[in-house]
């Protein structure tokens, strides 16, 4: 499923976030400086970045809990809001070989994660997980979940909405990623905890209040990576933001 609204030139999209996170890197009256100079910019020098970025976030992610509520599913779509409200979210994701650095073409990234309340499409309010830490699903909604395989480049790109929080959990989004037909990493990624509490202060999230749960206070964040496990995050001109992330498998 293609949304029409979602950008048609992945490549000029995430040269955009580029530009956008040196935006942000420079800060102050530097950025104009850095503006000027990615407004000039040839494509061998755009091409330079992403390397040094791939070469910088190339590493082997670590593995953690895929948590209770994972669904098995064949939803291959874009677009997994469902109508559920929220601030948007175009997720980039970049698929690559911690070995080696290059992109992995083919493989099938899922996503799922809860809604602005907190809640989870699948399940009832606080459905507990059952032996074995799995929750077994109690009805047939699957909003906020959905496959996508990666392109030529490794990357697969997801319209979502920013996530909410639940109890004992700093906001984040689950993922497995399929390669040759096995799970080749299961993980989560998390968000900035001064952009989250901006967040849930709008009205779609704002009848859940603040989070309970810090990045710093919670069990997973650090067996994730820490810091390399925050989605990097850009303002969109359409509202929402543009976040991407980079993944290294075992492949």
């Amino acid at each position: 499923m293609t949304d029409e609204r979602l950008p048609a030139d992945l490549n000029a999209w995430t040269r955009e976030l580029r530009r956008r996170d040196l935006l942000l890197a420079a800060g102050g009256a530097g950025a104009a400086a850095v503006l000027a100079a990615c407004g000039r910019a040839t494509a061998t020098s755009s091409r330079a970045l992403g390397t040094a970025s791939a070469a910088r976030l190339c590493v082997l992610t670590p593995e953690v809990t895929e948590g209770p509520y994972w669904i098995a599913n064949n939803l291959t779509r874009r677009n997994i809001t469902e109508g559920q409200g929220g601030i948007p979210l175009y997720l980039q994701i970049d698929v690559v070989r911690a070995s080696s650095c290059t992109a992995i073409a083919g493989a099938d990234v899922e996503i799922w994660h809860a809604n602005a309340l907190g809640a989870y499409s699948g399940y009832g309010a606080n459905t507990p997980p059952s032996a074995g830490g799995h929750a077994t699903p109690n009805n047939g909604k699957r909003f906020l979940r959905g496959h996508q395989r990666t392109d030529h480049a490794g990357r697969v790109l997801f319209r979502t909405v920013y996530p909410g929080w639940y109890t004992g959990r700093t906001p984040h989004i689950h993922m497995k990623i399929h390669v040759g037909g096995s799970v080749g990493h299961t993980g989560q990624l998390f968000f900035r905890d001064a952009l989250s509490d901006a967040i849930y202060r709008t009205s779609a999230y704002s009848a859940h209040g603040q989070p309970d749960t810090t990045n710093a206070q919670d069990s997973i964040y650090g067996q994730a990576g820490g810091r390399r496990a925050l989605v990097h995050l850009a303002r969109r001109g359409r509202g929402g933001y543009s976040g991407r992330a980079t993944v290294g498998v075992a492949a």
